[in-house]
């Protein structure tokens, strides 16, 4: 009989120490909901909120603090909200791409097909992506509340948690290589 994915109650939870970037001209910490959801969630699924920052959109600005927290052994995943659909000033894809050793094609197409859901083919003027640059991982999500809710509740819940089956982001993690499947 085959085992349909899920989590195992049974495994240990292994907590990742996560950073959280808001990408905005126009956005606070009082303000960003978008940032704050991310990092409320991360919170109450047992994870560790290393950091969070606001950051214009502006490449060198994202760089900076994202080139910061690769370099960090402490942080294992950066959450970018924000900067990543089709105005002029949105510059997420082309700020960190270039950063990238590895780039994550799965994650869009899940987050796209969560979204669709959602948003319907407005899903389309989102470029959410996701990679490793080093030993870090990036996934790089829309501004919206929405899009952070539907990113946080159908995909990282799960690729987060060391106790998904048939397996979970966690087993990648330095840190955690030979501990978690």
């Amino acid at each position: 009989m085959k085992k349909m994915p899920g989590l195992d109650e049974s495994l240990p939870f292994y907590p990742l120490n996560i950073a959280v970037l808001t990408v905005s001209d126009t956005r606070s910490e009082e303000t960003d909901t978008s940032g704050g959801l991310l990092c409320d969630r991360a919170r109450a699924a047992g994870h560790a909120l290393v950091e969070r920052a606001i950051v214009r959109d502006e490449v060198d600005e994202i760089r900076q603090v994202v080139g910061r927290w690769i370099a960090d052994p402490g942080i294992d995943v950066i959450l970018t909200t924000g900067g990543t659909g089709f105005s002029p000033r949105d510059v997420t894809p082309e700020a960190l791409k270039p950063l990238f050793s590895r780039e994550m094609d799965g994650f869009s197409v899940v987050f796209h097909t969560v979204s669709l859901g959602t948003v319907g083919v407005s899903t389309l003027q989102s470029r959410a992506f996701a990679g490793q640059a080093g030993e870090t991982f990036i996934f790089c999500v829309p501004g919206s509340t929405g899009a952070c809710r539907d990113a946080w509740d159908h995909v990282f819940a799960f690729e987060f948690d060391s106790r998904y089956r048939p397996c979970s982001l966690v087993g990648q993690i330095a840190r955690y290589r030979g501990i978690c499947p």
